[in-house]
């Protein structure tokens, strides 16, 4: 007689199918581990689909807290289009902003830039051995992006700040209007100048490329089953998921669930200080055969324009709201026009724009690795703006640590003791 729920069972569940739990998926797969990948949804739907396609080699620098007082009057006026907050969400998460703001001070954001250069510099190349593996390297762009801009002061200000980076060794070139021109012949002369960043990669289809790395692992053997994460449970020395009518059963398990960590770690006594910055996109039809080499920044308006599959992508900054609350695209329409400004653009291609929530910790840093008060529970998440890019190079080091090998850089600076009293 069949048994009417029957049990799935693995070395290790891996809960989230975005860039960081497929790249985990994949690394202990590589490792000799029997991997189950549960999502509720399919892989790269959720956060991973919506960023700008930039694998960022080039920001060696946290995003930090600004320090001077007229740009923080600004973001907090919602005078800016590059950060916009609800003023009804603020008093939530101020004791997060005030520890973003200390560890933003010149010395500590010094050290963090340090502790997350052993990742940034892989990116790159630990991207390009999961698109190697899976017959994607034909999708990987290795020209940049331009962060352009309207202003001489704006210009002049980041061009100081690049010089700054030459000691990190990265590649990039100052650009007037002519040379920027050159490069990108469709834009505008409301650009004044641009400095091209030569390092980073890009994508034309993030989300694409997640499914395709999720291809490869089930291609391999690997398992990828719907599920929800909620039902988590330690029964003994292992851990259990249910997926629809059945349960997956595995020694190990690891959290890599992006913006919705917290509601899995939470009930388990894991008080980690993650804020999600909200953003949105939409594509819009370039005008007749006009073309978008690279992604350009727009700093003076505060928006992004990435080349992709779909169309010309215009992404938002930062948008400070409860991750579950509704929409509220209007950086989308106080960008919209700027970005006509600069490129021609005709009409949208999607009929509701996307929002996406990524997932921050206010030290700059993710969790990778071990949670101290359950056997077998481990963490991936919290890339701060930077999953894409950090996704297969901590599946790497995560999957280094679960199977005991030494790893290519110390996992202190990512651990969750950190957070714990």
């Amino acid at each position: 007689m069949t048994h009417p729920h029957p049990e799935i069972r693995a070395d290790v569940i891996v809960l989230g199918a975005g860039i960081v739990g497929v790249s985990a998926a994949l690394h202990l797969q590589m490792r000799g581990r029997d991997v189950v990948l549960i999502d509720r949804r399919g892989a790269g739907e959720e956060t991973s689909h919506g960023n700008a396609g930039l694998i960022e080699r080039s920001s060696v620098i946290p995003y930090g807290f600004p320090r001077d007082l007229r740009t923080v009057l600004r973001y907090a006026l919602n005078r800016s289009t590059d950060v916009r907050s609800d003023w009804r969400f603020l008093p939530r998460i101020l004791p997060w902003l005030w520890q973003f703001w200390r560890e933003s001070a010149p010395g500590s954001l010094k050290k963090a830039a340090a502790d997350m250069l052993p990742l940034i510099e892989r990116s790159v190349s630990e991207h390009e051995l999961l698109m190697a593996e899976a017959g994607l390297l034909g999708q990987l762009r290795r020209t940049g992006w331009i962060e352009a801009f309207r202003s001489r002061k704006s210009l002049d200000q980041a061009a100081k700040h690049a010089a700054a980076l030459e000691p990190f060794g990265l590649h990039f070139d100052i650009l007037d209007g002519k040379t920027l021109r050159q490069r990108e012949p469709h834009t505008s002369e409301t650009l004044i100048g641009g400095i091209h960043w030569r390092d980073p990669a890009t994508v034309p289809d993030p989300g694409g490329l997640v499914k395709g790395y999720a291809d490869l692992f089930q291609q391999r053997g690997g398992r990828f089953v719907q599920g929800e994460a909620r039902t988590l449970r330690q029964d003994g020395i292992e851990w259990t998921v249910r997926s629809r009518n059945r349960v997956v059963r595995a020694h190990d398990v690891v959290i890599a669930l992006g913006p919705w960590s917290d509601t899995v770690l939470r009930p388990l006594g894991y008080r980690v200080p993650m804020v999600v910055k909200r953003g949105y996109h939409v594509h819009l039809r370039p005008q007749a055969d006009a073309v978008l080499h690279h992604p350009v920044v727009d700093v003076d308006g505060g928006f992004l324009l990435a080349p992709m599959t779909r169309g010309i992508r215009l992404t938002t900054g930062v948008e400070f709201a409860h991750r579950d609350s509704v929409q509220t695209p209007l950086q989308l329409e106080r960008t919209e026009p700027l970005a006509r400004e600069i490129f021609p653009l005709k009409d949208r291609i999607d009929p509701q724009p996307w929002m996406g929530a990524r997932p921050c910790l206010p030290d700059m840093r993710p969790v990778i690795g071990a949670a101290p008060k359950h056997k077998g529970l481990w963490c991936a998440f919290g890339h701060n703006h930077h999953g894409l890019t950090l996704g297969p190079v901590t599946g790497r080091l995560l999957a280094e640590m679960m199977t005991g090998r030494e790893t290519f850089t110390d996992r202190r600076p990512y651990s969750i003791d950190r957070f714990m009293s």
